[in-house]
């Protein structure tokens, strides 16, 4: 892979994509505690950018040591990245048609559930490793450092809609999250046979 405008574009989709868990509960976390303050908002965000951070570059490193054992498992990684993505975007397209209906629940936002929110909304981001097993280890950091960055900024956005509008655009945002992965999902693979 090289350095061009398409890593930067795929490395922002990933960010979308992946973020519309943490973005579907920063709108819960916004309409359960309407006067949060910024920096309030911002530790949020962070701790939902950070964990979408290190998920991927978690999956990375237990793909490139898998990989520097067994070198006849490197073809089978774009079939992996794409039942992963296929999976997991199948998954929130499902469950953000079903929850279209649902009432979100109110969370409460102290430490533990922040953390507790920030591991089960960015689980699915340590299959992206798998994705981006082909970059070297700094266009892999830049990657993940990108799906942080468009994490904070879709983060900040679920918790201020949150706060003045209620979850009523959260099934959407996990239907266009499960897309965009399938999406990405097709895209690596299809490049990968080119």
């Amino acid at each position: 892979m090289e350095w061009n405008l398409l890593f930067f574009f795929n490395s922002v989709l990933l960010g979308v994509g992946l973020a519309m868990d943490a973005f579907s509960v920063s709108l819960a976390n916004g309409l359960n505690e309407p006067a949060m303050r910024k920096k309030k908002m911002c530790e949020i965000a962070g701790v939902f950018a950070l964990f979408q951070a290190i998920m991927p570059m978690t999956g990375w490193i237990c793909v490139h040591t898998v990989i520097q054992y067994f070198s006849a498992f490197q073809k089978f990684i774009p079939w992996i990245a794409l039942l992963l993505l296929l999976f997991i975007g199948g998954k929130m397209l499902i469950e953000g048609i079903k929850s279209k209906h649902a009432e979100i629940e109110k969370p409460k936002i102290g430490i533990a559930a922040l953390l507790v929110q920030g591991v089960a909304t960015s689980i699915d981001a340590l299959s992206v490793g798998f994705t981006i097993a082909e970059y070297d280890f700094p266009m892999a950091l830049v990657c993940a450092l990108i799906i942080a960055l468009v994490t904070f900024v879709i983060c900040m956005s679920g918790l201020e809609i949150g706060k003045r509008f209620g979850t009523r655009f959260s099934g959407k945002a996990a239907i266009l999250g499960g897309v965009i992965l399938i999406a990405i999902g097709f895209e690596i693979f299809f490049t990968s046979l080119l």
